[in-house]
């Protein structure tokens, strides 16, 4: 490919949140039956007339808000005309010329070296329905599909980005990171397995140095990470290919399959005209004013690299940590219940905890931190007690175990389990006694200047006294008795 430079744009759409879809009052409730949501409007029957949802208008605007857009205070919807049999009406209730938004821009991380996505529109349309196809009928022996119109006319954003991407890596960094501002602003649940966000992703290559754009072809409805990073990489070769043979690309709709990881053609490319767009005539413009504009502006939640920033300059957490809570609403939510406790213990104790112990654990008993039984104030209990140098970390990690199966307070639990920290002086000099009789050569050691070798008999110290001594009390008594020595 050094001969060449890879173009790439995306069209990401983005279910938005809302109860209902975005013309009539059916539910938008994943899983349920086939075609148990519906009514005469999302089945388009005569005579039935679309009313427009107000919060998915609302959250739209958020959307553009997050991403830096400008917020079109007329915008309109058209009928985008084509044929599917997962759209019964015929045609898709979309903007054309007259979209919500319009600019717009979000920076990625690409190996250390940010680099900014123009995005041109974000517009609002309808969902269509979905195609179950099925395998050989027993009886009439041939395939068919059957259609499922429960997700036809739910609310959908399309955010489309300019052809700034070069390479199948920014492409998935720029979902994943679109992904995130959507989750955190919450107008997209984000999840890919249930189609809540797809891409069609449009490649093209062109001789390093030409200011023109190769034809392009476009890959439908990616809806993982895997997939966006793997069709491209495909598309980009197999047009590289074509034109090393002495071919030319042909404008045309592809998909991609995960099986083959291969794209496939599905049909010739259409262009805007092929639509016959018109606007929806069962719908007055839609005029947002100013004022709702700064309202929404005024309650837009903190964005993802806002609060990574902030955690890092309030809490001391590194860039890796907070990106890691802020990576998951499941976790942040659980951190910032934990700090509004206000407890003694850092944040960074907080944070170091939540995303390693907490976390394995409650992967490993399939909980997520909103369900689990480790909380955030039982969290705090514990890490108070190793504070409170009652409990060192490897013994806290045992009662994090007991913790997970009941719902006692920790303080409760190690009581039972008898671990507590031993910081007698007393006791622990008669193990220090011990190990140093056992042990002259290397008391021999450390007074010649080799202090590492103290390491070993405070590790001898802390097996007799089964974990229990407090470590750093240990090694000040411990050189202490070597120096009287």
């Amino acid at each position: 490919m050094s001969t060449f430079e890879v173009v790439i744009g995306l069209e990401i759409h983005a279910q938005l949140q809302t109860k209902t879809k975005l013309f009539c009052g059916c539910s938008t409730q994943f899983g349920q039956e086939p075609n148990t949501h519906t009514c005469p409007v999302c089945l388009g029957l005569p005579g039935a007339l679309p009313v427009l949802n107000k919060a998915a208008i609302q959250m739209a605007i958020q959307a553009g808000l997050a991403l830096g857009c400008s917020i079109q205070n007329e915008s309109v919807f058209s009928r985008k005309n084509y044929f599917y049999p997962d759209l019964p009406k015929g045609y898709q209730i979309s903007q054309f010329d007259k979209p919500i938004c319009l600019g717009g821009s979000l920076t990625i991380d690409v190996n250390g070296t940010p680099k900014t996505i123009g995005i041109t529109r974000i517009h609002m349309e309808e969902d269509a329905g979905k195609l179950v196809h099925q395998g050989a009928d027993a009886i009439a022996g041939a395939t068919y599909s059957l259609v499922d119109l429960n997700r036809a006319c739910t609310p959908l954003i399309e955010i489309v980005s300019e052809p700034d991407i070069r390479s199948a890596l920014e492409a998935r960094l720029y979902m994943e990171n679109l992904k995130q501002i959507l989750e955190h602003i919450g107008v997209c649940d984000g999840n890919l397995d249930e189609g809540s966000m797809r891409a069609d992703a449009n490649i093209s290559i062109r001789p390093i140095g030409q200011k023109e754009f190769g034809t392009r072809t476009e890959v439908k409805n990616l809806n993982s990470f895997r997939s966006i990073e793997r069709a491209i990489l495909y598309e980009i070769e197999r047009q590289k290919e074509v034109v090393l043979s002495g071919g030319k690309i042909i404008q045309q709709t592809m998909h991609y399959d995960d099986n083959t990881q291969k794209t496939v053609v599905l049909r010739s490319k259409e262009n805007a005209h092929d639509y016959r767009y018109f606007p929806e005539p069962d719908l007055l413009p839609l005029v947002v004013t100013q004022a709702q504009i700064e309202t929404l502006k005024a309650h837009l939640p903190e964005l993802p690299q806002a609060r990574i920033t902030r955690y890092q300059s309030e809490h001391a957490l590194s860039k890796s940590e907070a990106e890691i809570v802020v990576g998951d609403l499941d976790i942040m939510a659980f951190f910032e219940s934990a700090l509004a406790l206000q407890s003694p213990v850092s944040a960074k104790d907080i944070c170091k905890w939540t995303i390693g112990d907490v976390l394995a654990l409650n992967k490993e008993t399939k909980h997520l931190f909103s369900t689990s039984s480790i909380t955030p104030k039982r969290l705090l209990g514990l890490l108070e007690l190793i504070q409170a140098g009652t409990l060192s970390g490897k013994m806290a990690k045992e009662v994090l175990l007991k913790m997970a199966d009941s719902t006692e307070d920790p303080a409760d639990i190690v009581k039972k389990m008898g671990v507590t920290q031993i910081s007698d002086t007393s006791q622990l000099d008669a193990f220090i006694h011990e190990v140093l009789n056992a042990n002259p050569d290397v008391i021999e050691k450390v007074k010649s200047g080799k202090t590492n070798s103290a390491d070993f008999l405070i590790g001898q110290v802390m097996k007799l006294s089964r974990g229990q001594a407090k470590p750093d009390l240990v090694r000040t008594l411990l050189l202490e008795a070597i120096s009287n020595r």
